[in-house]
């Protein structure tokens, strides 16, 4: 699904959202200079594949949170893990590099890619700030109507602790 696709997906399920337009972003830096509402629910996404490309991760976590990769592959057991390549990106997400979103794994027909979600989002007021498969738009919603999104769509979701 392309931006578009996004907002008339979520139009269809009856799922409230706001929208913000932007410039393109590539990083979290470059997000923190846009003004967009409720900078405490941005979202950093991190695609991540093991050393046999038989594993695929969404990582999504607070803006200011750092993920440490030997660290979740420990506690979720998992071979080495690497960031996934632009060709798995465009291959099972039709996504591009800056442009990685919960939403790419609407994409995933396949549904290879286990969503790990900080549970940080889930407090009040339980919003999540994240690109409609485009990186010149954010949008905000509830992160229950998005974690339904992809439990219906089949992507497992699993809740992390982030304390950092």
């Amino acid at each position: 699904m392309n931006k578009q696709e996004i907002y008339d997906y979520l139009d269809q399920k009856n799922i409230s959202y706001e929208i913000t337009e932007h410039q393109a972003v590539y990083n979290m830096h470059e997000l923190s200079q846009i003004e967009i509402p409720h900078k405490e629910a941005e979202a950093k996404n991190l695609s991540i594949r093991d050393d046999k490309k038989r594993n695929y991760y969404l990582i999504t976590v607070k803006g200011n949170k750092h993920v440490d990769l030997k660290q979740f592959r420990k506690k979720y057991n998992t071979r080495p893990l690497s960031f996934a390549s632009e060709a798995d990106l465009q291959n099972i997400l039709s996504l591009s590099p800056g442009s990685v979103s919960p939403f790419g794994l609407l994409n995933d027909q396949k549904c290879l890619v286990q969503f790990y979600l900080d549970e940080d989002f889930m407090k009040s007021p339980s919003l999540i700030g994240v690109h409609p498969n485009d990186n010149t738009a954010t949008i905000l919603l509830h992160t229950d109507d998005l974690i339904n999104l992809i439990t219906e769509h089949g992507n497992p979701v699993t809740l992390i602790q982030k304390n950092d």
